[in-house]
């Protein structure tokens, strides 16, 4: 036993390094292990949960013992209760589960068997009673059957036909209405293609596949100009956000596709009105893509904000515009040190918690402008610099490793001290990027639904039709009603004021009166 011990202390000095170097590699294993566990077992939000202060009792903690003698009871008086009328049978507008304007409604009268076999002088109709059903055809589709008479005068014996309506698509054979509802269901339901075939052929509609995806692209090139004006109008905003995401597209080699990127583009609007996002696909994640969306135009006080990439970083610098960080994605940095360092994690949650409820009263408050950045200033400003106060105090006294979560989560913050804190004095730069996230949502569940794109024209066309449904869903328009007016509307309307085809300004110029495909034109009229 001596002799061990003897081993132990008289160890060469490299077994001291390689014993650290096995810690480190311990710890980080351990992180790791703890990541998976939160991503089968834990928490999926990233709200972080408000514990009630430990003084106060859980439900049923100080009552008496089961068998403890029952509470004295007092009389309540007996009471009918009312009979609660059947919602079936009601006939009110304001019972409605859907909109009457909107959606046919096919009216089945039902007979009265009391009236069977009695004379129209027998009995009076004094009133009706109105329920309403849900119900569905198979697929849904229509087949319209233009019927153009051949006419021949009899004065000049000549013959006459009426051309046929013109399609959106020359020479094809899909209403505008097919059309829309084909790219709406894939890019904002996610229902890929060879679904909504097998639904075609389920409803007796036989057409390839290799249609239905002509078809999408044919649109998206028909709507490719509105989604370049769109992203002017972004460029030419004064707060901007930027972000990336990646995606399958286009075939590297047999059973193997290439690696691009979605990039989103937010840019504010002066109305307020939510702002406007558009997508770009580019085949990778290098910077150069940054300065090719943002573009080398330059406008007074403009500010970009992202996340922590240092491609953002490093065109700010070059192009000398503010550049704001997201203080989310620091948030999420010291997530993933709470298995490792619960206490001081904990802390650094609350402190940034802290921000985001002043950011809560700002939007209950409804506050704006020169009111927003006094309120920032005056509640927000003190609590980000005791953050960072904090967070150097935590890394000059902590003799954590440089591998350590939470050692690499206070460095991430420290390092972006500046681009962090520009919120507090700009009232339109937001506190992070999580609006635009919001609009990225559609590409993570294309991958899950479509999965890839087969071709880098096809990343493309995702791109153009996603940017205009996702503006839509930003300012309340409904998607299909705008891309069936826009593309009977695009052929006439004047190039140099494409620009008022976006989804903003559409709403404001054609939203009141948009155009209708024949089908609505067709539908029986609700009743």
């Amino acid at each position: 036993m001596k002799a061990a011990a003897c081993d132990i202390v008289d160890a060469p000095p490299e077994w001291a390094a390689e014993r650290a170097e096995l810690l480190a590699r311990i710890a980080q294993l351990e992180q790791q292990v703890a990541w998976f566990q939160r991503q089968i077992f834990g928490e999926k939000s990233e709200r972080r949960p408000v514990l009630p202060p430990p003084e106060q009792m859980a439900l049923g903690e100080g009552l008496g013992p089961a068998d403890a003698a029952p509470a004295p009871t007092a009389p309540v008086s007996a009471h009918r209760r009312r009979t609660s009328r059947d919602t079936t049978e009601q006939d009110d507008d304001a019972s409605l589960f859907f909109d009457p304007e909107r959606v046919p409604v096919e009216v089945i009268v039902v007979p009265n068997p009391e009236a069977e076999g009695l004379a129209p002088e027998d009995y009076e109709v004094i009133g009706e009673k109105i329920s309403h059903r849900l119900a569905q055809r198979p697929g849904s589709y229509v087949i319209l059957k233009y019927v153009r008479p051949l006419i021949k005068r009899k004065d000049g014996q000549s013959l006459h036909c009426p051309p046929a309506p013109v399609g959106v698509l020359e020479g094809g054979r899909a209403d505008v209405s097919f059309l829309v509802g084909l790219v709406v269901d894939k890019f904002l339901y996610h229902l890929p293609l060879y679904r909504q075939h097998r639904r075609l052929l389920a409803a007796g509609i036989e057409v390839s596949r290799q249609w239905l995806t002509q078809q999408v692209l044919a649109v998206a090139l028909l709507l490719a100009p509105i989604a370049a004006a769109q992203l002017s109008g972004i460029r030419a905003a004064r707060v901007k956000a930027m972000d990336e995401t990646p995606i399958k597209a286009g075939r590297q080699g047999p059973g193997k596709l290439k690696k691009g990127y979605f990039w989103p583009i937010w840019g504010d609007t002066d109305d307020g009105g939510g702002g406007d996002i558009v997508f770009l696909y580019r085949p990778s994640r290098a910077a150069i893509h940054v300065r090719e969306g943002l573009g080398g135009n330059r406008v007074d006080g403009e500010v970009l904000i992202s996340d922590g990439y240092s491609a953002y970083a490093r065109y700010a610098e070059q192009t000398g515009l503010t550049h704001a960080q997201c203080w989310a994605h620091t948030r999420r940095a010291f997530e993933r040190a709470k298995d490792i360092e619960p206490a001081a994690t904990a802390e650094a949650l609350e402190r940034i918690g802290a921000l985001y409820a002043h950011e809560k009263a700002i939007r209950e408050g409804d506050l704006r402008g020169e009111a927003k950045r006094a309120y920032r200033l005056t509640h927000a400003k003190p609590l980000v610099e005791a953050f960072f106060a904090w967070a150097e105090e935590q890394v000059e006294r902590a003799a954590f490793l440089p591998s350590n979560p939470l050692t690499k989560a206070l460095h991430y913050a420290l390092e972006r001290r500046e681009a962090l804190s520009v919120y507090l004095d700009d009232a339109d730069v937001p506190i992070d990027t999580n609006h635009l996230e919001r609009a990225l949502r559609p590409i993570p569940l294309g991958r899950r639904n479509w999965l890839f794109c087969w071709t880098e024209v096809g990343a493309e066309a995702v791109a153009t039709l996603q940017s205009l449904i996702v503006t839509c869903q930003l300012h309340d328009i409904d998607p299909y009603v705008y891309l069936v007016d826009v593309l009977q509307r695009i052929d006439q309307h004047p190039a140099s004021e494409v620009h008022l085809l976006t989804p903003r300004l559409w709403k404001q110029h054609f939203a009141d009166n948009p155009l209708r495909s024949d089908l609505s034109r067709s539908l029986p009229a609700a009743q």
